[in-house]
């Protein structure tokens, strides 16, 4: 079992910042990736930022410049400080990740129930 919680949203004005946080639990091997996923109504999910076990981060570049997506190994998470918030930023944000469930050599895509973000001008 692997469970993935986001906590963070809220409603916010144009300009201001909001930090989300996503921890992973239960019975982990690996993780290779995790990310932010945004889904707005009437639109698809998109993608917000990824991190890999690397290191390596991707922005959409819609959040170029504004978003930093970190990650805490040690704890299983990650986070997305977004900054300069715009109402277009407004949606369901949703973690994700690329996990490797202890006992299985398989990697499978996990999600968290999402987190409302809502940015009023």
């Amino acid at each position: 079992q692997v469970q993935l919680v986001e906590s963070g949203g809220g409603l916010v004005q144009a300009g201001g910042s909001l930090r989300l946080s996503c921890a992973a639990s239960g019975s982990i091997f690996s993780i290779y990736a995790m990310g932010w996923y945004r889904q707005a109504p009437g639109k698809q999910r998109e993608l917000v930022a990824t991190t890999t076990s690397g290191g390596s981060t991707n922005y959409a570049d819609s959040v170029k410049g504004r978003f930093t997506i970190s990650r805490d190994n040690a704890k299983n998470a990650v986070y997305l400080q977004m900054n300069s918030l715009k109402p277009e930023d407004t949606a369901i944000y949703y973690c994700n990740g690329h996990i490797v469930q202890y006992g299985t050599g398989w990697a499978s895509d996990y999600w968290g129930q999402g987190t409302q973000v809502t940015v009023s001008s």
